[in-house]
């Protein structure tokens, strides 16, 4: 295992359904597809010396083994759980394993929407959470984590 001080990746977790934007309610999720999210946030990552990994999937159980997978192997998480922010308690008992700072992030803003979605799971184990600013809330979430990784160096 690595040292903290030198680990310099951040992990991006996008939960159901994402792997499906720029074709999936364009009115509210916008007309930008998993790809270029993930092209920016390796982009900004690079910027920011950090390496961004991304992972996607509509499965719960995959998104539990991913949390787990990087107990020590990065310094901070970006996590969309998608419709799973309202329902998994299992996503929520594993982000509460890792000891890295987590941030929530939401392309709409879910307290805009259905009474349901204003429920979060995550947002009581989440460091913080962006809501509601598209894509830029992943870049957002980004460079606050570089800043807090950087600061604890």
């Amino acid at each position: 295992m690595e040292p903290l001080s030198e680990l310099r990746k951040i992990l991006v977790i996008h939960g159901p359904n994402l792997n499906m934007l720029g074709k999936r309610e364009p009115e509210v999720y916008g007309n930008v597809s998993l790809d270029d999210i993930n092209a920016e946030l390796h982009e900004t990552g690079n910027r920011l010396g950090f390496r961004v990994d991304t992972f996607q999937s509509n499965h719960e159980g995959a998104i539990v083994d991913k949390i787990q997978e990087i107990m020590h192997s990065h310094r901070g998480l970006i996590i969309n759980p998608g419709a799973y922010t309202h329902t998994s308690v299992a996503i929520r008992d594993a982000l509460l394993l890792l000891n890295i700072p987590v941030v929530e992030v939401h392309l709409s803003n879910i307290y805009k929407r259905e009474p349901f979605r204003h429920h979060s799971m995550v947002a009581g184990v989440a460091l913080g959470q962006i809501s509601g600013l598209g894509s830029d809330g992943y870049i957002l979430a980004l460079e606050f984590l570089a800043r807090r990784c950087q600061s604890v160096d």
